[in-house]
């Protein structure tokens, strides 16, 4: 069996000047590169909001955030911070207007991606804490991953003071470490 290491959402319209900006959220990138250029993960797994122009998610239609990560838009690319080199794939999500897209793996192939892989364990990163990284670690348990999560790599939104900590806490509840 082998690990992964999952890169959550660290895309441009997430990192400061972004339509959606985790506050400092480039800041977390040498974490990041030093984790997936570490030797330690047998992969090295990105994922992207991708959203389609209508997407539920956005204030226009209805949802709480604005308008950010397009498919094919500046803002929806990975930061330029983060050394593409160790990537081996990246996985698009919340592709339909329908659903929040909050999880890597809702909606993708990323858990056969995984599996194809043999991997047993992912240890989660990037952005942020309270939406993305929460419910990809908590999916990734329900797939049947023991999950980490490195708090040392992930920063959050935190609408509410203390959100990125709950959210630590309900992966840490679920049955994921927390690093």
């Amino acid at each position: 069996m082998s690990r992964a290491l999952v890169i959550v959402d660290f895309q441009n319209d997430f990192c400061p000047g972004g339509a959606l900006a985790v506050p400092d959220g480039d800041a977390i990138a040498g974490r990041i590169n030093e984790l997936a250029g570490s030797g330690e993960y047998e992969v090295v797994v990105a994922t992207r909001d991708w959203h389609p122009p209508d997407h539920g998610s956005f204030a226009e239609q209805g949802g709480p955030w604005p308008v950010h990560c397009v498919a094919g838009t500046e803002g929806a690319e990975l930061h330029q911070a983060l050394d593409p080199t160790p990537i081996e794939a990246v996985v698009d999500k919340g592709q339909d207007p329908g659903t929040e897209g909050y999880s890597g793996f809702q909606g993708t192939e990323l858990a056969a991606l995984l599996r194809k892989r043999d991997v047993d364990h992912v240890t989660v990163v990037g952005l942020a804490t309270d939406y993305c990284v929460k419910n990809t670690a908590l999916d990734a348990l329900r797939e049947g991953f023991a999950v980490t999560v490195d708090s040392t790599a992930t920063l959050g939104v935190d609408v509410e003071p203390g959100d990125s900590e709950r959210a630590l806490e309900a992966v840490r509840a679920a049955g994921a470490s927390v690093a």
